[in-house]
C-alpha cells in the first residue's frame, strides 16, 4: 500500500484531521450529519453521554452514547463541496493510519445518515413532513472528479431521466443510489423518492431576486412528474448525492432524510421549522435505537 503524502492528507500538530480536528478514536462507526453547526446540539441532546465536543470552521462534532450504541453527530456547512471534506476526512479517520499513512488492510464500513431540512415539488408532500431519498440526483459537478461507476439501477434511472426530459444541453445530473439496507430500517413514516441535490440555494434551484435564472421554478416543478419505478422526484436540497456518492465509493451505507420546511408548488414554508426538524431528530434517534445495523 502506497504512502500518502504529507500534501495529499494533512494532519495537524495534535494528530486530529485538517479540517474536522478529529483524532481517530474521538468518532463512532455511525455518522449523523447536519448542515447547521448549531444543529449538532439539537442531536446531541438526546444522547444519553457526550464524550467528545470538537469545533473549527463550520465542521462541529459531538460524539456520546444512547444506551450502548456510540454515535458522532457532524456538521458540514452547506453544498457538497463540504460534503467532500467531511466523509473523505471521516473516512480517513476510520481507515487510514494517520502515522504509516497507508490505507489499514482492515477497513470498516460506517453508517452516514443525513438530518437535514429541504423543499418540496409536490403538493401533496407538505411542509413537516419527512421524505428519506432512496436516490441523489446530483445537479453538482463533484462526482465527475471520482471514478465512479453508476451500479444497474442508477445508469438505468440517468437514461430514463435523459429521455423524460428529452435531453439535449440541458442541467448534466448524476445519479447515486442510498442504502436500501438504511432506507428500509429509516424510512417508515416518511415519504421516499428521489432528493435532488443542487449546487446553490437560488438559480440552482430556480428562484430568481435580481439575478436571472437560466432554469426558472417551472423546469424544475416540471421534473417532480418523472417516476423510476416507484420512486417521483420528491425535494431538493444541496448536500445527499455527494453523501451517497463518496459513500459508495468507499464502502459506507447512508441515507439521507429531511424535514421539508418549503413547499415549492403551494408557495408555503413552515412556521416553525425548528420543530419540524426537533421531530425529526427525534424520529431518526429513535430508529436508529431500535435498528441492528447501528
Amino acid at each position: 500500500m502506497a504512502r500518502i503524502a504529507e500534501s495529499e492528507l494533512v494532519i495537524n500538530p495534535d494528530g486530529s484531521v485538517y479540517h474536522l480536528n478529529l483524532r481517530p478514536e474521538e468518532i463512532a462507526t455511525n455518522i449523523i450529519t447536519v448542515g447547521d453547526p448549531d444543529r449538532v446540539s439539537m442531536v446531541s441532546k438526546y444522547f444519553d453521554e457526550v464524550e467528545v465536543r470538537k469545533a473549527k470552521r463550520e465542521f462541529v462534532s459531538h460524539t456520546g452514547r444512547i444506551g450502548q450504541k456510540r454515535l458522532t453527530v457532524l456538521s458540514t456547512g452547506i453544498g457538497p463541496d463540504n460534503i467532500d471534506i467531511a466523509i473523505n476526512e471521516i473516512d480517513a479517520l476510520a481507515n487510514i493510519d494517520l502515522e504509516s499513512r497507508k490505507a489499514k488492510e482492515q477497513l470498516i464500513s460506517m453508517n452516514f445518515v443525513r438530518i437535514g431540512t429541504s423543499g418540496s415539488l409536490h403538493p401533496e408532500v407538505p411542509v413537516d413532513s419527512f421524505v428519506a431519498g432512496a436516490y441523489g440526483l446530483g445537479l453538482d459537478n463533484l462526482l465527475s472528479f471520482y471514478d465512479y461507476k453508476p451500479n444497474l439501477g442508477e445508469a438505468a434511472l440517468e437514461d430514463e431521466l435523459k429521455e423524460f426530459m428529452e435531453y439535449a444541453g440541458k442541467v448534466p445530473f448524476y445519479a447515486c443510489e442510498g442504502s436500501p439496507a438504511l432506507l428500509s430500517e429509516l424510512g417508515q413514516d416518511k415519504f421516499q423518492g428521489i432528493t435532488i441535490t443542487s449546487p446553490g440555494f437560488y438559480a440552482p434551484q430556480g428562484r430568481e431576486l435580481r439575478a436571472r435564472a437560466r432554469y426558472g421554478v417551472g423546469y424544475f416543478k416540471s421534473l417532480a412528474q418523472f417516476k423510476f419505478r416507484d420512486y417521483s422526484i420528491m425535494n431538493f436540497e444541496m448536500e445527499t448525492s455527494a453523501i451517497y456518492g463518496l459513500s459508495r465509493l468507499l464502502g459506507h451505507r447512508a441515507l439521507s432524510t429531511n424535514a421539508i420546511i418549503a413547499n415549492r408548488p403551494n408557495g408555503a414554508f413552515s412556521k416553525d421549522p425548528y420543530k419540524a426538524v426537533d421531530k425529526l431528530i427525534q424520529n431518526v434517534l429513535s430508529l436508529i435505537s431500535s435498528s441492528p445495523l447501528f
